[in-house]
């Protein structure tokens, strides 16, 4: 779930073992570059020699910064600082126990039509259908939970949060489904990031704005998938154990499929994967101890 409500919806991000290595293994090419540059001599095979340093430590920090974004955690309000295994996570969050950004509370906390974490109510329309509401858990326990999205964090640079995912690739089945089954679930918005009245302490339509079936707010499933949480989603024609959409829902006994998703798209550009602040900090410093 990923609303902007009053208090703040779905906290710190801290430098993990990717960009320790990173740190390491760059720092050693951009030393070599920089005692290369410092030689007296002049002549066109040395400077040649020279580019040829740069692009390498150029290469090495571009690897890092894809490596770097596989397996984290964004910046936001109740994630971990790094993913790691839980003992116990809560119903349908039990797919990321193995590798999780959430912990035991937060997934608990994921089912409930009225939890702590955001203040958002489900049912501001009317008593949302069970099989729509499953629909909406897993899109909380995933972007909770998953350490797989980083190819698709984003800074969102606002109070309760830094990041945030946006044009996350959702395959077919996934969108599609989600769509079917709340057809007949009722709202007032089609965004439910924005645009609430918070007054009473909880999300409550603001005035004006009619409750309605979704099939009538989101007339197609990528209007639903794309618009509800500002573009977190996009909709893709990809399907499902293909390699290049993420899974909302999967049967971790044969592994998460998403892991594969992301090391794709950090390698191919999700578009363009953002490398973290310190990669770019660091070629920064490198080029400007060779001027």
């Amino acid at each position: 779930m990923h609303p902007q409500v009053g208090v703040g919806w779905r906290g710190a991000h801290s430098e993990g073992g990717n960009q320790q290595l990173l740190r390491r293994d760059c720092g050693r090419s951009a030393q070599s570059v920089k005692e290369t540059f410092k030689t007296k001599e002049k002549s066109k095979g040395e400077m040649a020699a020279r580019w040829a340093m740069l692009g390498l430590l150029a290469a090495c920090v571009a690897s890092a910064a894809k490596e770097s974004v596989l397996n984290m955690c964004m910046d936001a309000k109740h994630h971990k600082t790094k993913p790691g295994p839980e003992e116990v996570l809560h119903g349908q969050c039990v797919l990321w126990k193995d590798n999780a950004c959430c912990t035991a509370n937060t997934s608990t906390e994921a089912h409930q039509d009225q939890s702590y974490l955001y203040n958002f109510n489900w049912n501001h329309c009317g008593v949302m259908p069970e099989k729509c509401k499953q629909h909406f858990i897993q899109d909380t326990c995933l972007y909770e939970c998953s350490p797989n999205l980083g190819p698709w964090i984003d800074q969102a640079d606002t109070s309760w949060r830094r990041e945030r995912i946006l044009n996350v690739p959702l395959c077919k089945e996934d969108c599609e489904l989600w769509w079917e089954d709340c057809q007949d679930a009722v709202t007032c918005k089609e965004n439910w990031h924005k645009g609430w009245n918070w007054t009473s302490g909880t999300n409550r339509c603001p005035r004006g704005f009619m409750c309605q079936p979704f099939k009538y707010v989101f007339p197609r499933p990528a209007d639903l998938c794309e618009k509800i949480w500002s573009n977190s989603y996009k909709y893709t024609t990809e399907h499902r154990g293909g390699g290049r959409c993420i899974q909302m829902w999967f049967d971790p006994a044969n592994g998460n499929p998403n892991v594969a998703v992301a090391k794709y798209y950090a390698q191919n550009g999700r578009d363009a994967s953002p490398a973290p602040q310190a990669v770019l900090l660091l070629l920064l410093a490198a080029l400007l101890s060779l001027l």
